[in-house]
C-alpha cells in the first residue's frame, strides 16, 4: 500500500464478497480484511483463506481500510506491506487506538526489501508479521490459533502431501516447490499453473483449462495472460536446472515434460 489511492479490483471480486454476505456465509465464517494494492495477491490470499473456511474482503488503501473496519465486524486484518508502503503502520496504529477494533489481530505480510518497516509496525502494535515469500500455512495456523478455531478436517489437500515429477517436487500444504534440491520461489499464479501441470505430466492442457485450474472463479483472464505466466514459470524451472520443461503444443496448449537424455 502506498498513499490513499484505491486500485482497480478485478471484475466480480467485490461482488463475490457481497454475495457471501447476502447468503449469510459471513455470519458463519471468520471475516478477514485484506489491505493490499496488489489485486493478484489479494485474489491469491483470498482463495487460500476461502479454502480454509474464512471469508475475506479487500481494501486498497488507508481510507477504504479504516472505513470498512468501522462498518463491518472483522475478526482479523492482514496488511500487505510493500517496499514503498507508508500506510501499514499507520493503519495498524489507528485500528489499535479504537476501542471497537483495538482487539483485532493484525498481521503484516512484509515484502522483500521492506524489512525496515518491521520496527514501525511493532511500535504501532502489530500482532504478528511474516516476510514474503512465506508458507500460507503459517498465516492460517496463526489465525486459527489466535481466533481459537479448530483445524479443518479436510480442505481437499492431505497434510504433507506432495506432487513430484523427475527432480521437481511440490509440497501442497506448505506452498513450496523444490527443483534439483533447490527451492524455487514462484508467484501465486505460477504455483497454481505448475500444480495443474504436475497433476498430469505429459498431458496437454489448453489455456482455458489452465485458467480454470489456476485462477479464482469469476475472474476474467485473457489467453495472453496465460502465456506470460508460462514464460515466468519456464524461466524459474530453467534457472533451477530441473530438467523439466513446459512444451508448447501449437493450437492446443502446454504440457510438462522431462528433457531427453
Amino acid at each position: 500500500m502506498s498513499g490513499l489511492e484505491e486500485p482497480r479490483w478485478p471484475a466480480h471480486a467485490a461482488d463475490a464478497v457481497e454475495a457471501n454476505v447476502v447468503l449469510g456465509v459471513a455470519l458463519m465464517k471468520p471475516l478477514v480484511l485484506i489491505c493490499s494494492q496488489d489485486a493478484e495477491f489479494y485474489l491469491f490470499l483470498s482463495h487460500i483463506l476461502e479454502v480454509d473456511g474464512f471469508v475475506s474482503e479487500p481494501a486498497g488503501g488507508a481510507k477504504e481500510a479504516l472505513a470498512k473496519a468501522d462498518e463491518r465486524e472483522f475478526q482479523a486484518v492482514v496488511l500487505d506491506c510493500g517496499p514503498t508502503s507508508l500506510t501499514g503502520s499507520a493503519i495498524c496504529a489507528r485500528l489499535k487506538r479504537e476501542p471497537r477494533t483495538g482487539g483485532l489481530p493484525i498481521i503484516a505480510l512484509i515484502a522483500p526489501g521492506a524489512e525496515n518497516q518491521h520496527l514501525d509496525l511493532l511500535k504501532a502494535g502489530i500482532d504478528e508479521s511474516f516476510v514474503r515469500p512465506m508458507a500460507p500455512a503459517k498465516l492460517l495456523d496463526y489465525l486459527r490459533t489466535r481466533l481459537a478455531l479448530p483445524k479443518p478436517g479436510s480442505n481437499g489437500i492431505e497434510n504433507d502431501s506432495w506432487l513430484s515429477y523427475g527432480s521437481l517436487e511440490m509440497k501442497l500444504d506448505a506452498h513450496r516447490v523444490c527443483g534439483n534440491g533447490h527451492d524455487i520461489h514462484l508467484g501465486p499464479i505460477e504455483f497454481n499453473v505448475l500444480r495443474h501441470l504436475l497433476e498430469a505430466p505429459g498431458k496437454v492442457f489448453s489455456r482455458d483449462e489452465l485458467i480454470g485450474g489456476a485462477w479464482p472463479a469469476n475472474i476474467h483472464v485473457g489467453l495472453r495472460t496465460v502465456d506470460v505466466h508460462i514464460s515466468r514459470l519456464r524461466k524459474a524451472l530453467e534457472t533451477a536446472s530441473t530438467g523439466i520443461v513446459i512444451r508448447t503444443v501449437r493450437s492446443a496448449g502446454y504440457s510438462l515434460e522431462k528433457l531427453d537424455g
